[in-house]
């Protein structure tokens, strides 16, 4: 009542009745627009708000934890690529499924950023980040259900002393399990799976859900970040949350390394040791810590205002001087004008090189990138955890080294576009080097391997019935692996002096020189002990080495796509780009290398309903085709880079002054924050 009062006090008593109503009106209107303003700047929501929180409604405090939220997404990514091969095993999923799962996130994220970055331009944006990060937890916690549905697996209880122990006190079991492993006399059964696509449908509608979050997270939160910080501080801000950004994939598989040491179910004492190919270990415990410490960050970036203070008092500022933003100018957004754009861009020489030239370097080294764990599993015999460790940690060292070094050169030397260009051709030409190293780095003991698997499936237990027996491997006194007993034509088994399971009368086993009675021919159980460490060091410095030479092209190659469009057409181009680079290159590539894994394959974990996973490769093989496969699409990525550099005469990446310094800064600010949000490559290389 004294608000109405005091409005009416103030609107002048010579007016008639509805103009003091409209007056009225038109206060009330004022008040409340008023009040709306503040509420934007205010931080934190219902009872969390207030002077305490207000004081961190900075441009410092949203880019340390938006770094810090892009930390854990990242995270994320590096957690399911460093156990992929655990989820491989424990539900018997092939490469090629888990290919076709990965990419879920690709194609929500695709479709996505142009929905969300068209229609929540003028929304409460840290409050959807906010929503973005908590399908981030809902990705998590899917990840880890699995196990709480699924449980730690029949194989993997089987190798746990308690599940013998249950084998002794109910005695009834025994027979059965040794028929699963031993020579039989009749065909054996097949495993029955409670649910074959169940996990499968979990992990897929997983990475979908991580598409949407991974969209309102990016384009919602880099255009928040350009939007409230000054151009000026633009290059500092940018380089700080970038540097957050890329600790995330070494933490992340440095935290997948720790989960993999402990077995798939902590509860119960694993008879097998890690380095064993069998050993599943607990990727669920990794999804949980994951879960939590999202969920904290994602309430905190909920407490951002729709605009900070500081970014409002600018924009006053810019209103009572009437100067516009250039940065609201439009473009034609009609049906017609986007193709006129299209047909331009389909004639920048530029452009389209260096777009495929990305396309394909992106599409050979994808395999890397998501399958380098596994590589490393398969053929130099090494454990889940430490191929992770070696993946994540130490060589994602030398790729933030070369981003950071390039950045320094590119800042201090301003190379011209034919160097840069020139730059990113030799650069895939000296990743084509170093991944014909990786052809000829083979372990003759895992080579050997594959060649006992074909040994193992000859006549000699043709008559065993060995077509449905699960892969236990099994050590001969030669230093020969076998598939199992039953491959082995093992008829027996009992324990040493030293526990150890040992399988005899295996008339499969070539007798040694002392040996000449079938029933005195014997293994024991485990695969033999096979040294490749030295070739995986050496794989190890050649990853390093590539990862190093690769990260410092990533800035020469954007620089090209920002500089060789008009300033108008920027976002856009970028944002076809992008879209091209998922159809062409992201999405297809993880496919296409999964199916070409799975063809190598020489034993499959086979059950009643499919043919499960691949738990022995041809490894010499595939170590040819995979890398020379990969090595031919970064070949015509150079040449593409070359085609770039032919065309790139004219064209300037920094302004010409004669203020070095000057120059430099203004290079950088001209680099926006919205053009590095429109494009994908960026998050791919961030998640890698």
């Amino acid at each position: 009542m004294s608000l109405e009062i005091k409005e009416q006090s103030e609107v002048s008593p010579f007016l008639s009745d509805a103009a003091r109503s409209a007056a009225i009106d038109n206060k009330e209107k004022e008040i409340k627009d008023a009040q709306h303003e503040n509420d934007d700047i205010m931080c934190g929501f219902w009872i969390f708000k207030g002077p305490l929180l207000q004081r961190f409604a900075t441009e410092t405090m949203y880019v340390t934890i938006y770094g810090v939220s892009g930390c854990f997404m990242a995270m994320c990514f590096a957690y399911f690529s460093g156990t992929i091969t655990t989820l491989e095993k424990r539900y018997k999923i092939p490469t090629k499924t888990l290919g076709i799962i990965s990419v879920g996130n690709d194609m929500t994220t695709m479709f996505g950023s142009a929905l969300i970055g068209y229609y929540l331009r003028k929304v409460h944006r840290p409050r959807w980040m906010g929503i973005g990060l908590f399908t981030i937890v809902i990705f998590c916690l899917l990840n880890c259900s699995l196990h709480f549905i699924y449980g730690a697996g029949e194989d993997a209880l089987k190798l746990t002393r308690e599940f013998g122990d249950l084998q002794n006190i109910t005695g009834n079991l025994t027979g059965s399990h040794k028929d699963q492993k031993l020579c039989m006399s009749e065909e054996s059964t097949c495993m029955q799976e409670n649910s074959i696509w169940g996990p499968q449908l979990i992990l897929f509608g997983a990475q979908f859900i991580l598409g949407i979050g991974q969209a309102l997270f990016i384009v919602i939160g880099l255009a928040y970040m350009d939007d409230n910080t000054t151009k000026s501080k633009t290059p500092a801000m940018l380089s700080f949350s970038t540097f957050l950004r890329m600790l995330g994939p070494a933490v992340g598989y440095s935290l997948a390394s720790v989960c993999l040491r402990w077995y798939i179910d902590p509860t119960t004492e694993p008879l097998i040791k890690p380095e064993d190919p069998r050993w599943l270990g607990a990727y669920w415990i990794g999804w949980l810590i994951l879960a939590a410490i999202t969920f904290l960050i994602a309430c905190l970036m909920t407490l951002f205002p729709k605009e900070l203070p500081s970014t409002r008092a600018r924009r006053l500022k810019c209103e009572k001087d009437d100067i516009q933003n250039p940065m609201d100018q439009q473009m034609d957004l009609s049906l017609s004008g986007m193709w006129c754009s299209l047909k331009h861009l389909a004639t920048n020489k530029v452009y389209v090189y260096n777009t495929f030239a990305s396309i394909l370097y992106f599409f050979g080294y994808m395999v890397y990138w998501i399958f380098t764990p596994k590589y490393i599993e398969t053929q130099y015999q090494q454990s889940a955890s430490m191929a992770t460790m070696a993946t994540g940690t130490v060589a994602l060292g030398f790729s933030a080294g070369g981003v950071l070094l390039s950045g320094y050169i590119v800042s201090k030397y301003q190379p011209s576009a034919r160097s840069m260009a020139a730059w990113n051709a030799i650069v895939d030409f000296l990743t084509v080097a170093g991944i014909l190293c990786y052809v000829v780095i083979g372990c003759e003991g895992s080579d050997k391997l594959s060649s006992m698997a074909v040994t193992s499936a000859d006549s000699c237990s043709a008559s065993c019935h060995c077509e449905y027996v699960h892969y236990a491997p099994i050590c001969s006194p030669n230093n020969d692996t076998y598939i199992s007993a039953c491959h082995a034509g093992c008829t027996d088994n009992t324990k040493d002096q030293l526990g150890r399971t040992l399988y005899t009368g295996c008339q499969c086993i070539a007798p040694s020189n002392s040996t000449s009675v079938p029933e005195l021919q014997y293994a024991v159980d485990g695969p033999c002990h096979v040294d490749c460490f030295n070739q995986f060091l050496i794989f190890l410095a050649v990853m390093c080495f590539l990862k190093l030479v690769g990260a410092s092209s990533k800035s020469t190659n954007l620089l090209i796509a920002l500089r060789c469009i008009p300033p108008e057409e920027k976002s856009f181009a970028l944002g076809v780009g992008s879209m091209v680079a998922s159809l062409l290159g992201f999405i297809p590539s993880p496919i296409f290398y999964g199916w070409l894994i799975d063809k190598y394959c020489l034993v499959w974990g086979k059950t009643c309903s499919n043919k499960g996973n691949c738990w022995l490769y041809d490894t010499q093989a595939l170590r040819y085709t995979l890398n020379l496969s990969a090595a031919s699409f970064i070949v015509l990525g150079g040449f593409m880079n070359i085609a770039v550099w032919y065309h790139a005469k004219n064209l300037k990446i920094f302004d010409e002054k004669k203020d070095l310094s000057g120059k430099t800064m203004k290079s950088l600010e001209d680099i926006t924050l919205k053009d590095m949000g429109s494009t994908l490559q960026l998050q791919k290389i961030d998640k890698n």
